[in-house]
């Protein structure tokens, strides 16, 4: 299954894959002190935690494992941030995950619901699972309202990562309308 959004676009953004070329750019969030301050990980110079999303992600795209895409304002072209489904495993079960992370400058604009809902919309429409989460850090009160705004309920508190996390799910029967 593909579970990237390449080549897609929503009303403001379009999506593609995270190049190597993005990576002084995506440095500038994982400097941001919003992107340590809910995650509990060994920490790690600013450049290897870059290193280290990098090289997650294009162990995702290599075995089918969904990731994140680039989102790019289709007028200006400028980076907005990372959005994509990728397959988690939650308490030993395996999900498919909408996930997003917002560059500072762009927070608090509507993008984070945008492109999680242009995700919701592309699982459901080519059938990739009968249900998406996403997992939220129960500290994390902006993205429960992107969560919440797009009609995903909570589910669930656990552990995922040694992180107190928040479980929040769609299901495709309850539509994104």
């Amino acid at each position: 299954m593909n579970y990237l959004l390449t080549g897609e676009e929503s009303n403001r953004l379009r999506f593609r894959k995270l190049e190597l070329s993005d990576f002084s750019t995506w440095l500038t969030f994982i400097k941001d002190p919003l992107w340590s301050a809910y995650w509990t990980m060994p920490k790690l110079a600013p450049q290897d935690d870059c290193q280290r999303w990098f090289d997650k992600t294009f162990y995702r795209y290599a075995h089918n494992l969904g990731g994140m895409n680039v989102l790019l304002h289709k007028e200006t072209g400028q980076f907005v941030g990372l959005s994509g489904l990728m397959i988690q495993t939650v308490d030993a079960v395996q999900e498919l995950e909408v996930a997003y992370s917002i560059m500072p400058a762009h927070r608090g604009k509507g993008y984070a619901p945008e492109a999680a809902k242009k995700c919701i919309d592309y699982a459901f429409a080519n059938k990739l699972s009968h249900s998406l989460i996403s997992i939220i850090h129960q500290h994390n009160t902006e993205s429960e309202k992107v969560a919440l705004k797009n009609k995903l309920r909570l589910d669930k508190k656990t552990i995922y990562d040694n992180n107190p996390v928040k479980i929040y799910r769609i299901d495709n029967t309850v539509g994104t309308q």
